[in-house]
């Protein structure tokens, strides 16, 4: 659980990075996400200089809130210029699912994506969906929250850590239905490459 102090930090950082969001527009515009769905998230990035103390490796990267009802209570960072690690987290930072406010929605179907990128698509296409930070951050808890839905999919990498991610998931989630992007995609790169409604057609959401 969250100190005030530690939410009071969260809250301080995403202000400040989202301020300087419009350095990572060009990125998220090559991967097919909106102003609008950025400014949803609360998106931001840690630009020269405006740094808070205890981010400066975290400079020139994307800030990415994770917001509950409560407020934020995570932070990730994504490169945006091809610098590896792809994501970083501040040291003690407690891995949770990121876009958990659709899960307050009032709906028959859910979908569980890998990665924050993924789940913003979906957003962005009216799915509603939640995202697991990588194939073996899975905590078998998680699936509590998905106990009350007609039906649960989970949109897998088309490779083999996203195989092994959709049947870790579906042997958690009784009924969960695995759906694997084609070989050496993903939700977003579907998107961008092939438009929403084969991203719906692979999801079978028409059904």
């Amino acid at each position: 659980m969250l100190s005030p102090a530690q939410r009071n930090s969260l809250e301080q950082a995403t202000q400040t990075y989202t301020a300087h969001l419009p350095q990572a527009l060009a990125y998220l515009e090559g991967r097919g996400i909106t102003e609008r769905t950025a400014r949803t998230f609360r998106l931001g990035y840690v630009a020269q200089g405006h740094t808070l103390l205890g981010d400066e490796q975290y400079t020139g990267r994307m800030a990415i809130p994770f917001l509950a009802t409560d407020g934020v209570v995570s932070m990730r960072f994504r490169s945006i210029d091809g610098r590896e690690p792809k994501y970083l987290s501040r040291q003690g930072d407690q891995t949770t699912l990121f876009s958990v406010t659709s899960l307050m929605e009032d709906v028959k179907q859910m979908v569980i994506t890998e990665g924050e990128v993924d789940a913003m698509t979906l957003f962005q296409c009216g799915i509603p969906s939640v995202g697991v930070t990588g194939a073996k951050a899975w905590k078998s808890h998680y699936r509590l929250l998905f106990q009350d839905y007609d039906r649960v999919l989970i949109a897998c990498d088309g490779d083999q850590a996203g195989k092994d991610f959709g049947k870790q998931v579906a042997e958690n989630i009784s009924g969960a239905i695995p759906v694997a992007m084609p070989d050496g995609e993903d939700v977003n790169s579907v998107y961008v490459k092939h438009g929403e409604d084969k991203l719906r057609e692979l999801l079978r959401l028409g059904e």
